[in-house]
């Protein structure tokens, strides 16, 4: 049977819109070599694997605010599912990441080993939630430095192994945002502690701003050194996904050190 006339199952449909999270708009194409692993996994055609992530463009509302449409051809198809991601994020990309491990035939507690370390004596619904947590946490990471190119939004340090997915709202604060990308910005170590622990604030000009409290530090070398520097710059922009004002605005009202 000729593959377009094979309907993409709801499966396959949430691979795509895996993958799609966590690729710029610009690399959504067939010589891709990520579009092409899915492609080889779900025995579709890169051609066709491109296209539906292009379907889950014109339904992406940043796209949309940008007037780029992507390909609506589709729209039917992967409207559902984003709108599943939408209204529970913890779930789906949990969910897409176990069908990404089965496709590949390896079991999700290897393919993740790593940061499923300290899991392996937990037991039942306990260690569900643990693991869910953990590789959730893995994947917002990936959407996260895609969507700053893996760069640091401050130093634009570019080696991943120095970055961190720091959180906006942070996770324990509200539960519905922990896995949106607009609550995550891409940052250094040194800046990512700085900014969960208000010592550093973004206001919604995406400017930098440096605490009182940090200021009192200003004859420091250190100070000096790594933030003095910091004062009326502006993040570096990510491709996709814009902190979320709100989000920003929360961090600078509940944990800002004014």
């Amino acid at each position: 049977m000729k593959e377009e006339r094979r309907l993409w199952t709801r499966d396959e449909l949430i691979l795509a819109l895996n993958l799609y999270l966590k690729l710029p708009f610009g690399k959504l194409h067939s010589g891709n070599p990520d579009i092409i692993h899915l492609a080889q996994i779900i025995d579709r055609t890169p051609g066709s694997v491109a296209m539906r992530l292009n379907n889950f463009a014109s339904v992406d509302p940043y796209h949309q605010q940008r007037g780029i449409g992507g390909l609506p051809g589709g729209k039917r198809q992967v409207e559902p599912i984003w709108n599943e991601f939408i209204n529970n994020k913890d779930e789906l990309l949990f969910e897409s990441e176990r069908i990404l491990a089965e496709k590949e035939n390896v079991a999700i507690e290897n393919k993740f080993a790593e940061v499923l370390k300290g899991t392996e004596n937990l037991k039942g619904e306990f260690k569900l939630r643990e693991v869910k947590t953990r590789v959730n946490q893995n994947v917002f990471r990936q959407i996260v430095m895609a969507n700053y190119d893996n760069k640091c939004a401050i130093t634009g340090i570019d080696i991943s192994d120095l970055l961190v997915a720091s959180h906006i709202i942070p996770w324990s604060k509200n539960e519905k945002e922990r896995l949106n990308p607009e609550n995550g910005i891409c940052l250094s170590p040194l800046y990512d502690r700085a900014y969960d622990k208000g010592y550093i604030g973004i206001n919604e000009k995406f400017e930098i701003l440096v605490s009182a409290e940090l200021k009192k530090k200003s004859k420091k070398e250190y100070y000096l050194q790594h933030f003095n520097l910091l004062i009326g710059k502006k993040i570096i922009l990510p491709k996709k996904y814009y902190p979320k004002k709100e989000f920003l605005g929360f961090h600078l009202d509940v944990i800002f050190r004014k």
